[in-house]
C-alpha cells in the first residue's frame, strides 16, 4: 500500500524525503508554491536531478503535486482567471521536471456566475493549458463537498473531461472529506459500492489516480469541508477501513491532510492506519 502524507518542500525535496522515511510514509504531497498566494521556489537542475535519484532509490512514489487554493479555473474575475491560467501553465512543466506523477488541482468556484459559466471556464482554461502539455505528469481534478459555489461532483467532472475530448493526461483524486460532505456515508459498506459504481459510471474508474484520506468533523451531506484527524472524526476507524480496503480503493496512493500539530504527528496516523489494516489481516 501507497500511504503518505502532504509534507513540506520548502527545504528542498531531498529534506522532504528524509522526513517521509521517518514518518514510514512512501509516497507524500506537496504545494507547488504558497498554498495561499502564488510565490513559487525555484527548483535548480541540481536540486532536481539529486531528488530525482534519491526518489528512485527509497522509492518513493507517486509525489503528488498540489496548486495552491488561489488558483481558480472558475473564476469569473478576469484577472483571478489569467492568474489561474498562468500558474496552471507554468506548474505543469515545473512538475514534470521533478519526475511529479500527478499534480492535483480543485476545480474552481464559479463565484456567483452559475454552475454552467463556470464548467465553461474550467474547460476553457484547461484547453488552453493541459491539452498543449506534452510532459509526464497528469493533472488530477479533486472531487469536493459541494459547499457554496465550488464545482467538483463527479457529474461535473465527468461533463469537463468529456468536453475535452477524453484527454489521457487529465485524471480524479478522490477526498474521503469531501465526498462524505458530498453525502456518502461509508459507515455503511453499500455507500463505497455506491461509490465505485458512479465512479466506474461517470469518469471510469481508470482515472482515479490518489485518494486524499482524511477523516470528517463533520457527517455526510452537511456540504462543508472540514478534516479531522484519522479515526477522531465522524467516519473514524470503521468508515476509513470500509472506503480504504475496498478492492477498487485499496491500491491509489493515499496522501493524509489531517489538521496535525507537526509532521511526526503523521507518523502516527500512519502507524494507526498499518495497525488497522494488520488487524484486519489486510
Amino acid at each position: 500500500m501507497r500511504l503518505g502524507s502532504h509534507l513540506s518542500v520548502a527545504k528542498g525535496f531531498s529534506q522532504a524525503a528524509e522526513i517521509a522515511r521517518q514518518i514510514d510514509a512512501n509516497t507524500f504531497q506537496f504545494f507547488t508554491r504558497n498554498p495561499r498566494g502564488g510565490a513559487a521556489r525555484t527548483i535548480s537542475l541540481q536540486e532536481a536531478a539529486k531528488w530525482l535519484e534519491i526518489k528512485q532509490k527509497y522509492n518513493i512514489a507517486p509525489i503528488v503535486g498540489h496548486l495552491p487554493y488561489t488558483v481558480n479555473m472558475a473564476a469569473p474575475s478576469e484577472s483571478a482567471y489569467a492568474f489561474a491560467k498562468k500558474v496552471l501553465a507554468d506548474d505543469l512543466v515545473r512538475m514534470d521536471a521533478v519526475g511529479a506523477e500527478y499534480l492535483v488541482v480543485h476545480p474552481g468556484s464559479h463565484a456567483g456566475s452559475g454552475r454552467v459559466a463556470g464548467i465553461k471556464r474550467i474547460i476553457d482554461c484547461l484547453a488552453e493549458t493541459l491539452l498543449p502539455f506534452s510532459g509526464n505528469t497528469k493533472l488530477l481534478l479533486e472531487t469536493m463537498s459541494g459547499q457554496g459555489s465550488e464545482i467538483g461532483t463527479l457529474a461535473e467532472i465527468r461533463e469537463i473531461i468529456e468536453a475535452l475530448g477524453n484527454p489521457s493526461q487529465i485524471g480524479v483524486c478522490l477526498d474521503s472529506c469531501h465526498l462524505t460532505g458530498a453525502g456518502y456515508n461509508f459507515l455503511d459498506i453499500q455507500e463505497v459500492e455506491r461509490l465505485v459504481a458512479e465512479l466506474e459510471s461517470t469518469v471510469s474508474l481508470s482515472r482515479v489516480k490518489a485518494i486524499h484520506l482524511n477523516d470528517s468533523k463533520f457527517p455526510p451531506g452537511s456540504h462543508k469541508d472540514r478534516h479531522e484527524l484519522i479515526g477522531e472524526g465522524y467516519l473514524g476507524k470503521d468508515g476509513l477501513l470500509n472506503l480504504i480496503t475496498h478492492p477498487a480503493i485499496c491500491s491509489l496512493p493515499m496522501i493524509l491532510e489531517t489538521p496535525v500539530a507537526d509532521y511526526r504527528q503523521y507518523g502516527e496516523e500512519i502507524k494507526l492506519i498499518r495497525k488497522w489494516l494488520n488487524e484486519e489481516k489486510f
